[in-house]
């Protein structure tokens, strides 16, 4: 089977990438200027503003994860990076794709019973990401026939 180049395409949310970097930009900015602005009045100890910037920080950083999630298909399995958890799920190993309605996010089905949330492909994307999920089930049913 000859691989085809926009089938093995990562995805990627469209609207998971731009809103969280946005957002967790903001969030840090404006925290560090509270801090700041609260050390200048007098108000907080040095100690006080440095937590509030790490605290910002820290929620920045995990938001900004957000906008790293994929799917990468290769060889050997699909990659899903989520949230908190990275893990390569074997094409053998998927049994089905779920994306039923009032899902945010397909979920892969394998067959110990586990099951693994892609959340790389969003519904919130629309037709987009419908269509993502459709190529994810193209992808899993054509990869699994081959092995």
């Amino acid at each position: 089977m000859t691989p085809d180049p926009a089938a093995d395409a990562p995805f990627r949310p469209r609207r998971g990438r731009v809103v969280p970097q946005v957002v967790a930009v903001t969030f840090v900015a404006v925290f560090t200027a509270v801090a700041v602005g609260m050390g200048v009045l007098g108000g907080w100890s040095p100690s006080d503003q440095v937590v509030l910037v790490v605290f910002a920080l820290v929620v920045g950083g995990f938001v900004w994860r957000y906008s790293q999630i994929r799917a990468v298909p290769g060889p050997d399995g699909l990659t899903v990076r989520n949230l908190v958890v990275t893990r390569t799920v074997g094409w053998d190993e998927v049994e089905a794709v779920r994306f039923v309605d009032g899902d945010p996010w397909p979920t892969l089905m394998l067959e110990d019973g586990d099951d693994v949330a892609v959340m790389a492909v969003q519904r919130v994307d629309g037709p987009h990401g419908r269509a993502e999920a459709e190529r994810l089930v193209r992808l899993v049913e054509g990869r699994r026939t081959a092995s």
